[in-house]
């Protein structure tokens, strides 16, 4: 089914994007205003919607709310005069896939239309799997809160969808994205990841693009960057809240057309790459404070992730301890057989602020410095043992939290409660219920992942 549905109040751009899109051998429908447009979806097999935003009648935003609570699965790709961020930022708040503004480049159109093609086909196509069917790599844990990870990954691994992935430091971020990978259509492709926080700024750009020969002091030959080199791939963009401003007008522009030109050439390249981001800020507070812009973080927060901590899974501590101790021993070609009942006592109640980076590296130490054949509690380092994190009144706490963690702790909890009320005073019904919140269907069911409602548990 290649049939798009093109809506506009201009008689010109109706008959200019008829014809260009009828050469590219699409069946196309065209309706002048959003109610038309609505009759046309009852009767008509969509695959894709190209919509401009002000129309009379029913205008664009509407037709987009329409159609994402009756038509979920058909991308809508958003055409303006008006482009403005704000416009653009709050068509892809109610869920459109895309957005171009007037007036356009035709490649540019073709680009995002093919990628919305792709994507709700590799959706349609792509079962998803369950959590005991996923190659988890390495992530150990089986408690509930994992086994909800499991399920996020097997949903979001086989399509092609942007993740963004949010957790504290030390919490396996890296872990999570190379599982998406391995479990994806492109496994035996390239897995590509960059650290934005790790590279200076100057060198930032020729990294992500790479450069031609000469384009600067040092350039003896033409090097490739990390997104042409996941081609067919994944790009894992690791701590992309330390993206500096300049870089992330550019990564925009690559998410949205998927080419670039490297740093001192003029051929555009084009490339076919499934990103995957992390960080451990809160990028809507980046956003607030000016430091990261909205209209990238609303492309790369379609499916978020966020990997609880440690201290919040503290049944995994012990087979994670007996993980590392086993790949210690090998590593370091020791022989330590056992951990002692009150060291593990110690590490289940212990606060973990480096979480489980924190627990690998106690683990190294003490295979290491442990005399005997089992790590005892006088093993552990007496900075550890008696630190304010590890102990209150005899007892292990938990770690003092900032006033920005609580606060967002706080919040989200507030908007959790919130969405369960309305989804119970709305029978479960998603769509209702996103109308009354204000949300788009799929930003609701975003949020219901991220909390981990079901509409059969409302």
């Amino acid at each position: 089914m290649k049939k798009i549905l093109i809506v506009d109040d201009e008689p010109n751009m109706l008959l200019v994007l008829e014809a260009m899109l009828k050469r590219e051998k699409y069946e196309v429908a065209t309706a002048s205003e959003g109610l038309e447009a609505l009759e046309l979806l009852k009767n008509d097999d969509v695959a894709v919607v190209i919509t401009d935003l002000k129309m009379p009648k029913l205008d664009g935003l509407g037709l987009l709310s329409e159609i994402e609570k009756n038509y979920p699965s058909i991308p809508v790709i958003v055409i303006t005069a008006h482009g403005t961020i704000a416009t653009a930022v709050e068509a892809l708040k109610k869920g459109a896939f895309d957005y171009i503004t007037k007036p356009f480049d035709q490649d540019d159109l073709k680009n995002v239309i093919s990628k919305a093609f792709k994507t709700k086909a590799l959706n349609e196509n792509e079962p998803a799997l369950s959590s005991d069917e996923i190659d988890r790599h390495d992530i150990i844990g089986s408690s509930e809160c994992m086994v909800e990870m499991y399920d996020l990954i097997g949903k979001v691994a086989p399509t092609a969808t942007t993740v963004l992935i949010t957790g504290e430091t030390g919490t396996g971020k890296e872990l999570f994205a190379q599982a998406i990978h391995r479990n994806s259509p492109r496994k035996d492709s390239p897995f590509i990841k960059i650290n934005c926080a790790a590279i200076a700024e100057n060198l930032l750009e020729s990294e992500l693009f790479g450069f031609e020969k000469g384009a600067f002091t040092g350039a003896v030959h033409r090097k490739p960057g990390r997104f042409e080199l996941a081609h067919t791939g994944t790009l894992f963009l690791d701590e992309i809240g330390d993206l500096p401003k300049d870089m992330q007008v550019k990564i925009l522009r690559v998410i949205q057309d998927q080419e670039f030109e490297r740093v001192g050439g003029l051929r555009t390249i084009k490339v076919d790459v499934r990103l995957i981001a992390a960080t451990n800020k809160t990028l809507l507070e980046e956003v607030g404070e000016g430091r990261f812009r909205e209209d990238l973080y609303y492309r790369l927060n379609v499916f978020p992730i966020d990997i609880p901590p440690l201290r919040e899974r503290r049944g995994d501590i012990g087979p994670l301890a007996d993980f590392f101790l086993k790949r210690f021993n090998e590593k370091l070609n020791r022989k330590i057989e056992h951990i002692d009942p009150k060291a593990e006592e110690f590490f289940s109640h212990y606060g973990w602020r480096g979480n489980i980076r924190e627990l690998e590296n106690l683990m190294e130490r003490l295979v290491l410095l442990t005399t005997g054949d089992t790590i005892t509690l006088e093993d552990i380092p007496a900075e550890i043992r008696f630190s304010s994190a590890a102990q209150t009144s005899g007892s292990p706490a938990k770690p003092k939290r900032s006033f920005k963690n609580i606060l967002k702790d706080k919040t989200e909890r507030l908007e959790k409660d919130m969405i369960m009320r309305v989804l119970e005073e709305c029978g479960g019904n998603v769509s209702k219920a996103a109308l009354q919140l204000g949300l788009s269907r799929r930003g609701l069911q975003l949020k219901m992942t991220k909390y981990h409602l079901r509409r059969q548990d409302i």
